[in-house]
């Protein structure tokens, strides 16, 4: 039995979704920006793509830009704006938690001037907006708080920080950084005080190298690419067309059935935190403290520590009989490197490497869950036996 439950470092592609690519790569695979019937064709899948995207988000289809996925979209939001509105400060805020396309962007801003706070979370993984009133300056430009947090999914108060924002600085922009959060959350930025939103297409059953950019149409943002001028000249190369389209059909099908699909989810993880709760001495990240079952935190996403046993070893372990996870640790080859994550929701040293994190899609079956749980149940007491002590 294969069972895949590595879904926030990418998902499946929907048929339909791939359907809709191989039709245009192989028959309708114009340049939009040509002037014949091709092009044509082509242009009109790029405005489906910008209105099916934009009726989700509640935002006008010209402040919708793709990207090359989640990363250049946190990269282009940041710098850019730093750029582009230096003359009013060099102050910018972010978390502990962010994902390392917003931590090294905001590493590199520091580099050539600019000065970062980064905020604190609880042990939840959640910012307290009183840190955040503290931290505003006159001189602050720029605000980025991921919605979802990629590996113990924590949901940020995303709402009321764009409030606290725009009350003590309407030209403080807020951009938020919902790759995890987009398609198992409804975002509305301009409710919500949001100048700019990255999200990815391979986290929403979309394809990989996509994304998009949310610029709120009053935005002042400086372009990193240059060249032939393609989206209002704000990110020129020629257009991913089949990423587009593919990205804007994932997301329809996604948001078409989202409260069976989330309703769905949060059961999924509520069964399966019920079973792991059954192996001695785990502990589950993340987690509200008056809400166990998983309520206020993603519905696709479960951190577990396991002592005695690191996580690499359970990792593969499960591997070997088909079960697909990640390691709850960044970890590199040749140099592991602990959480940043679990670090600061204040983790203990010796579970810092022992997190194994669990993420569902609406592929996610019972029986899945059923086989992963009799397998850790197995394989948990048999390898702590072979700890080294």
């Amino acid at each position: 039995m294969e069972v895949y439950l590595d879904n926030s470092a990418t998902t499946r592609v929907f048929p339909e979704v791939a359907e809709l690519m191989t039709k245009i790569m192989c028959e309708d695979y114009g340049n939009p920006s040509s002037l014949h019937m091709k092009g044509v064709q082509a242009e009109s899948y790029l405005r489906y793509a910008k209105e099916t995207l934009a009726k989700i988000l509640k935002v006008n289809e010209k402040e919708i830009f793709f990207t090359s996925g989640g990363t250049e979209s946190d990269n282009m939001a940041l710098i850019g704006c730093a750029l582009a509105n230096s003359r009013r400060g060099k102050h910018i805020i972010t978390t502990q938690i962010e994902h390392p396309a917003i931590l090294k962007t905001c590493a590199y801003l520091e580099s050539i001037g600019y000065r970062v706070t980064y905020l604190p979370v609880d042990a939840c993984g959640r910012i307290s907006l009183s840190d955040l009133q503290k931290a505003m300056c006159p001189d602050t430009i720029l605000v980025s708080v991921m919605h979802t947090n990629n590996e113990i999914g924590a949901l940020q108060p995303i709402a009321e920080a764009g409030a606290l924002i725009k009350h003590m600085n309407p030209y403080t922009l807020f951009h938020v950084d919902a790759v995890q959060g987009f398609g198992k959350a409804k975002i509305y930025p301009k409710r919500m005080g949001i100048d700019l939103l990255s999200a990815s297409g391979h986290k929403i059953h979309g394809p990989k190298g996509v994304g998009l950019l949310y610029i709120g149409e009053r935005v002042k943002i400086q372009p990193l690419i240059y060249g032939g001028g393609q989206q209002m000249n704000l990110r020129s190369g020629t257009d991913n067309v089949p990423g587009a389209a593919g990205m804007a059909r994932a997301a329809e099908l996604l948001y078409e059935h989202y409260d069976e699909d989330m309703a769905r989810l949060y059961r999924c993880k509520k069964y399966f935190m019920d079973g792991v709760r059954k192996i001695e001495g785990v502990q589950i990240n993340g987690l509200l403290p008056d809400k166990p079952d998983g309520e206020g935190t993603a519905p696709h996403i479960v951190s577990v520590s396991v002592p005695g046993v690191r996580s690499e070893v359970l990792l593969h372990a499960l591997e070997e009989k088909g079960i697909y996870v990640s390691a709850g640790s960044a970890c590199s080859a040749h140099k592991p490197q602990p959480s940043a994550t679990l670090k600061a929701i204040g983790v203990d040293k010796p579970l810092l490497e022992s997190t194994i994190r669990f993420s569902f899609s609406v592929y996610t079956t019972p029986e899945e869950l059923d086989y992963t749980l009799r397998e850790m149940y197995d394989k948990i007491p048999m390898l702590r036996k072979f700890t080294r002590r």
